[in-house]
């Protein structure tokens, strides 16, 4: 659900279909320029620029830059015992396009996330059975679908099948993987000081600002975020540093406020897979970019939509995606049929 600010109250959310999504990201590669390198020349920025239209290349140079290219393109699999000898059809959520292919097959949806949850409800109409493996802490509704069977994670995978860490079992002919994403900078040089150790990306200030190359920003890190939300401010958090309106701290100071915050997350269960989860943590998060780079915070409405939308994606999944709201004010929202 996202949810634009900077247009005026009474706003509509309506959602557009996904293949009208799709064609209109086709419409926009095929149009535009896309760098192929990017390096560090004194303090600017090199970038190397290849117009895929005519297969042509030229350098640019840059003050500061934004890294904006996503992270939902690169899958990632889990390394769960056995996958190696499963014989049957295996998939990850990227690869997703239309439930018909699970006519009559069962089939095991891995992964509890928006994709995981989103997929068992668009295939359950058309497949057999389906197994939903996840750990989530509070488990979504599904008694609507009345053959959706929760289960706990994987223990081992079978030629046929999987057996369940709960002693459970269950056969099935496709495995769908909705278990994330790799973060992946390709065109980053190595004099851009950006690591990536697992999907930790480091060393980054507030997930964001590249400590060791300060000039450089990555948006867009953290996820189980409301992304537009999230995007937006953090992009104003860099700019604020960028023109010189705050001033950054030290190097020694942001790399220790950086390893304070790492070492909770790992405390508190958190891999390096999943390092820059934030959860329930968000509004906290929010609050301390706005608040450190002393830019407009999030409305109180948005957190209250964004809490509501959460608990209606949890416990009303056959009808969430229907429910539209409207901004009253900068604390309040409605729903409207």
């Amino acid at each position: 659900m996202y949810i634009c600010t900077s247009i005026s109250y009474k706003i509509k959310i309506a959602m557009c279909p996904r293949n009208t999504v799709q064609n209109k990201l086709h419409n926009l590669k095929s149009s535009l320029h896309f760098f192929t390198f990017f390096r560090f020349s004194s303090i600017r920025k090199q970038i190397i620029i290849r117009d895929l239209r005519c297969d042509k290349y030229s350098v640019e140079y840059f003050d500061f830059v934004l890294v904006c290219n996503g992270h939902y393109t690169t899958p990632m699999y889990p390394e769960t015992e056995g996958l190696e000898i499963y014989q049957g059809e295996r998939l990850h959520s990227h690869l997703y396009r239309k439930p018909d292919i699970f006519a009559g097959h069962n089939v095991l949806v891995v992964g509890g996330g928006p994709s995981g949850t989103d997929i068992v409800n668009h295939i359950h109409r058309h497949a057999e059975q389906i197994y939903f493996s996840h750990h989530l802490e509070t488990a979504p509704r599904t008694d609507f679908m009345t053959n959706v069977m929760q289960k706990p994670d994987i223990k081992h995978f079978t030629p046929d099948g999987a057996i369940f860490k709960d002693g459970s079992s269950a056969t099935f002919s496709y495995v769908i993987f909705c278990t994330g994403y790799k973060y992946t900078f390709p065109f980053l040089s190595v004099d851009c000081g950006i690591n990536i150790d697992v999907n930790w990306v480091h060393p980054l200030y507030k997930h964001c600002l590249n400590i060791n190359r300060p000039t450089l920003a990555i948006i867009g890190l953290p996820h189980q975020i409301c992304p537009a939300q999230l995007f937006d401010l953090q992009v104003r958090f860099a700019l604020a540093f960028f023109t010189g309106r705050k001033e950054l701290p030290s190097r020694g100071e942001m790399l220790a406020e950086m390893e304070a915050d790492m070492a909770a997350r790992w405390a508190d269960g958190v891999t390096k897979r999943v390092a820059h989860k934030m959860g329930t943590k968000q509004y906290d998060y929010y609050e301390d970019l706005a608040t450190t780079a002393g830019v407009t915070k999030l409305k109180p409405v948005i957190t209250k939509l964004m809490k509501n939308c959460s608990r209606r994606y949890l416990f009303e999944l056959d009808t969430y995606r229907q429910k539209r709201y409207r901004v009253v004010d900068d604390e309040n929202f409605i729903g409207i049929d």
